[in-house]
């Protein structure tokens, strides 16, 4: 080392040492910034001169300001200590194995004292993200689990600044999905727009977000949650309901002691907490959230949530394992008619989440068979008439019909679960025709725009309902007759749709033709056991005649009755 490196070193390490007999620097270190500037220094020569004696001098130094940087934590509200500590968290990291120091205990201290109350500091936000974004690799090896267990902080991190930093975030992203994080992860990235709605509640309640631990409120109103359940278990109230004389300025303020409020603003990963996002409470801060006009932090985080579940789809078809994505899927069937209340947003997210659950069908068919009770739970919705109210509900009954039919059910193993499913599909399909009836009757009660989305609601779930029958029979050839017989129903009924009428003529008389219903409504790949190929007829199986209730316009994609009359000879000479 050359004299005036040596002058620099001794200068900062003299530094460090004369702050713990500074009453001020060491009751509240981070409030002198030469610390700061030493602590840097210092890392840099050690890295520059690569030596264990340099690293060996410092490592006392270093750790003893952040033991007293932590402990100053609870009384120095106005100074922020999140640069400091980061400092102090790169040099462990880079040298910890040099002098033996293991880095978890205080990188998760910093995340529990120091980062949750100052993620709202864009100037720590923003240092945290670049730390942790230098040291990816090095994290995610050595501590697999800090991140995914942080993930609420970190997403607290982004509600709060997220213009600033999603670049930034969207490379740390990754890090925070594990096998214990995966599941709890999605319903916080779509409340993500709500997380945004209760953190400025907070911050008009209480005042800045910064240097105030919203974690130490949720402890605080723990007692008051417990005699409001209590008060709910016993009165018949619920924990939303307000007395006469509980009135305050703001109507639509959330309430601290509700669940989702609760869960919503916590620091750690807890697992999978059922989220009441039709409390009277929520509903109503919600909605005044959207009829009023939107913070510009909240239009962002609308835009930019999508992108986070884009990221977060792909990186589980990617990386996670069957296991994990089919516990996943009930959770979007759950999540898909309780999302926060922007229509853009809405529809983006839906989007997202049927696109994403057929690509888990997709690859993997038999979460059809091993997901029938909330499949058929759906479809119950359906038919109860639950889905022409609600189109969210609609369209996941379509998008499940569609699956169960493209699939097989599961597929050819699984032929209990797909008679089940056929029976789900055969009720959805009676009380259909049985709505469509009395709707027949009742066109006076609905006004003409209502009437006509109804009837086409109707329309669209029967064309999907005879389709997924008709597919399902076609590759579990023992539920043939009943689907003949459901099919045969449709065709005799008043409907008042030719569309759904011809639909099930064109199926009824492709399901009678087995080897022409394999090609044009078996699965879309071979399954296991199958190897006939999509678009391929085994002819040896046809009857001697290819009579002419055979819709071949659909083979061509032509309109118009069939017209054709012959012998499978006239097609393929002997």
């Amino acid at each position: 080392m050359v004299d005036g490196d040596n002058r620099d070193w001794d200068f900062y390490l003299r530094t460090l040492s004369n702050s713990a007999r500074d009453s001020n620097a060491a009751n509240n270190p981070a409030s002198d910034p030469a610390l700061l500037q030493s602590v840097k220094k210092l890392y840099e020569l050690c890295k520059a001169e690569n030596s264990e004696d340099l690293v060996a001098r410092v490592y006392p130094q270093i750790n003893k300001l952040f033991q007293r940087s932590v402990a100053s934590l609870s009384e120095s509200r106005t100074t922020s200590n999140g640069l400091l500590l980061l400092a102090i968290l790169q040099f462990c990291l880079d040298f910890g194995d040099l002098v033996l120091h293991d880095a978890d205990p205080s990188l998760r201290t910093f995340f529990c004292s120091c980062l949750s109350c100052e993620f709202a500091d864009p100037v720590v936000a923003e240092a945290t993200l670049d730390f942790l974004n230098v040291n990816k690799k090095k994290l995610s090896t050595s501590f697999p689990t800090l991140l995914p267990q942080f993930f609420p902080l970190m997403l607290k991190l982004i509600a709060w600044n997220g213009e600033r930093l999603e670049k930034s975030f969207f490379k740390v992203f990754p890090g925070l999905m594990s096998p214990g994080s995966f599941l709890p992860l999605f319903p916080s990235l779509v409340d993500l727009p709500t997380l945004v709605v209760a953190l400025e509640k907070v911050e008009k309640s209480s005042g800045s977000l910064v240097g105030n631990s919203i974690a130490s409120m949720q402890k605080s109103s723990a007692p008051e949650m417990l005699l409001a359940l209590m008060d709910e278990a016993y009165t018949g109230s619920t924990i939303g309901d307000g007395g006469g004389d509980s009135e305050s300025e703001d109507t639509n303020a959330i309430d601290v002691a509700d669940p989702l409020f609760l869960d919503l603003l916590k620091d750690e990963n807890d697992g999978i907490a059922e989220r009441h996002l039709t409390s009277p409470g929520i509903v109503a801060a919600l909605q005044a959230a959207i009829n009023n006009p939107l913070s510009n932090r909240l239009k962002y985080i609308l835009q930019m949530a999508p992108r986070l579940l884009d990221l977060y789809f792909a990186i589980a078809l990617r990386d996670v394992n069957n296991s994990l994505i089919c516990a996943l899927i009930p959770l979007l069937m759950s999540r898909n008619g309780t999302i926060f209340p922007d229509k853009v947003y809405s529809y983006e997210v839906r989007k997202r989440l049927l696109e994403f659950m057929l690509a888990a069908f997709q690859r993997s068919p038999d979460f059809i068979a091993l997901l029938k009770k909330p499949i058929m739970d759906r479809l119950a919705e359906a038919y109860s008439g639950q889905a022409y109210d609600s189109p969210e509900k609609e369209e996941l009954a379509l998008q499940l019909c569609w699956a169960i039919g493209e699939h097989g059910g599961g597929g050819a193993s699984h032929k209990d679960a797909a008679r089940e499913l056929f029976e789900s599909l055969e009720l959805l399909l009676y009380e259909s025709l049985s709505s469509s009836r009395v709707g027949l009757r009742q066109e006076s009660a609905l006004s003409s725009d209502n009437l006509t989305s109804r009837k086409s609601s109707q329309s669209r779930l029967l064309c999907f309902v005879i389709t997924a029958i008709a597919k399902l029979a076609t590759n579990h050839r023992e539920l043939l007759p009943r689907a003949r017989f459901s099919l045969s129903k449709v065709v005799r009924s008043r409907i008042s749709d030719v569309r759904v009428w011809r639909r099930a003529c064109d199926y009824l008389g492709l399901i009678n033709e087995p080897p022409i219903a394999s090609s044009v409504l078996g699965p879309s790949r071979p399954s296991h056991g199958q190897m006939q190929k999509p678009g391929s007829v085994k002819w040896s199986e046809g009857a001697t005649k290819m009579i002419a209730h055979i819709p071949f316009y659909i083979l061509g994609e032509q309109e118009g009755p069939p017209f054709h009359d012959f012998f499978f000879s006239d097609v393929l000479p002997r």
